[in-house]
């Protein structure tokens, strides 16, 4: 009967751990110094190599020849726990055997000698699934145990354990094993079971096994049941999840906008029977590699990539506000549950979410509305950055003529600053009973349609390009001398309220394009969007 490789593969030897040095080096010393204790507590994800060094430890304690802390898998007591028909070593799962009358049925035993071996040893595996009273009936005999008996206590959830059972044993925590010392063992069982293993697939099924060298193994059987070459391709087929090639594309198309190649990502993913849940839980550790990438200066450290990917991935992550990563990341984890559902509602709920993720503004999170701000701060950094490479221009004001005299008329220096303009409120000006020209009300009977407002426009942005979200979309009309100005809510609204300079370029342009003098700005702010033009040249 065919046996499953990792218990085939399983560790005979501490040496033959993976991953555990820090644990193994110190069991190796104590069998080796006949330093043993009574109680051992592994503590660890599945498939660290808990139960594998329990079994070893077990076999270490009653070898015959003990080879420097590791058994010697020769002598007949190491051959009979091998082969699980050794009666001193008893393995009790506790997710089945909870209950506080199978602790009495314990403690009944142990008085009694090893029939076979040195030591009695008690390897109760998943041991936080014991009941309360369990624990209360175990505690006592766990920290007196007869010099004969050893326990060894297997958990995956540290948490649940009393602390009362916890101080009574020595406890050892299982690391999860590094990608690359998988990547090495999964080489080594390919080799001598006669598969090809590329070093992309080895890391592919590397990174889903999570730190687990068993469920790593198991992969490696799975893929290699009816392959003898395995490739990342082949293991991302067989696990409905995307290669890194696909992922990282799917990352560039949401970021990019690429909406034909996400419902063509889906698409492909559902015709061939992919799953979904799995390839967006491999989408989101892409996105989460790009936040490392945009938050740690050494991120490679805290990357499982290789070097071609680590470029690929900091190209993609580098004008891409940190603030659009999270709104991603929250989006597929909000979208997670749906893809459990069945049918045709998994397939829309993908690629809505798909969708969405491409459009922050979509959004109502804080998440989106960060990246929106941070959108406009970034559009606002290139626009200074072109300002300050613009060619420097006169922003002050020409001499305008009188009112009433002829266009050719010019208005004495020291009127200059009278020409300034001045901004009301957003409401209908009132009249000035002073008199004074600038301070004008806008009158609603003479109003005179401004023609060429676009060249207008380019002229006065190619001195003030920072002003164009300003300007986009704008509409402008002369009102007897004044100039209205109808612009819609942005963030340098109230920046272009304030500057004078800008508001006197404006206002000479103008005046300059109709051949008779203005003397005022009067700026109407719109809440909505700018509207319709009548006329082509109306709005900009």
């Amino acid at each position: 009967m065919h046996r499953a490789l990792y218990r085939t593969w399983r560790p005979k030897t501490f040496d033959e751990v993976c991953g555990q040095e820090h644990i193994t080096d110190i069991l190796k010393y104590q069998v080796a110094t006949g330093k043993i204790s009574h109680a051992y507590l592994f503590c660890g994800s599945r498939g660290t190599g808990k139960t594998s060094s329990a079994k070893i430890l077990a076999k270490a304690v009653n070898c015959l020849h003990p080879i420097d802390g590791n058994p010697c898998n020769e002598c007949a007591a190491c051959r009979s726990i091998d082969a699980g028909t050794a009666t001193d070593v008893i393995e009790m799962d506790a997710a089945s055997n909870n209950g506080v009358d199978n602790v009495r049925d314990l403690k009944e035993e142990i008085v009694y000698m090893p029939a076979e071996l040195r030591y009695r040893v008690y390897i109760i595996d998943e041991v936080h699934m014991m009941s309360a009273s369990a624990f209360n009936a175990l505690l006592k005999t766990l920290e007196e145990p007869p010099a004969y008996v050893m326990f060894i206590l297997a958990t995956t959830e540290f948490a649940k354990l009393p602390a009362t059972i916890v101080s009574r044993c020595q406890r050892f925590d299982f690391r999860r094993i590094p990608t690359e010392v998988i990547m090495g063992r999964l080489q080594t069982i390919a080799a001598t079971e006669g598969m090809t293993l590329t070093p992309d697939g080895a890391r592919m099924i590397a990174r889903t096994a999570q730190g687990g060298m068993r469920d790593a193994v198991s992969l490696l059987e799975l893929c290699g049941g009816t392959h003898t070459e395995i490739t990342d391709e082949l293991v991302a087929s067989l696990l409905g999840a995307g290669n890194r090639a696909t992922l990282f594309a799917t990352a560039e198309a949401i970021l990019g906008k690429d909406y034909p190649a996400i419902y063509r990502t889906v698409d492909d993913i559902v015709m061939s029977s992919g799953d979904l849940a799995g390839f967006f839980t491999s989408l989101s550790e892409v996105f989460r590699d790009l936040i490392v990438e945009k938050t740690v200066p050494d991120a490679k450290n805290y990357l499982d990539l290789t070097d071609s990917e680590d470029e690929r991935l900091r190209a993609i992550a580098a004008d891409v506000p940190l603030a659009r990563l999270y709104y991603i990341s929250r989006q597929i984890e909000e979208v997670q549950p749906s893809l459990q559902k069945t049918g045709i509602a998994r397939r829309a709920a993908a690629e809505i979410a798909l969708t969405r993720m491409c459009d922050a503004r979509l959004g109502t999170t804080p998440e989106a509305m960060l990246a929106r701000i941070e959108d406009l701060e970034r559009e606002v950094k290139k626009l200074r950055v072109g300002a300050l490479t613009a060619p420097s221009a006169s922003v002050t004001a020409p001499p305008l003529p009188t009112e009433g005299a002829n266009d050719t008329t010019v208005v004495p220096a020291q009127r200059q600053v009278a020409a300034q303009p001045q901004v009301t409120s957003e409401s209908a000006p009132k009249s000035d009973t002073t008199g004074d020209s600038t301070t004008q009300a806008v009158p609603t009977d003479t109003e005179t349609k401004l023609k060429g407002w676009r060249d207008i426009a380019d002229e006065f942005l190619g001195m003030f390009p920072y002003y164009r979200g300003v300007f986009d979309g704008a509409g402008a009309s002369v009102e007897a001398t004044v100039l209205r100005l109808i612009l819609r809510q942005h963030i340098l609204l109230a920046n272009f309220e304030r500057d004078t300079k800008a508001q006197a370029a404006i206002l000479r342009i103008v005046s300059e394009s109709i051949g008779r003098p203005l003397s005022s700005v009067y700026i109407e702010r719109l809440t909505g969007a700018a509207p319709k033009p009548t006329n082509e040249e109306e709005l900009f």
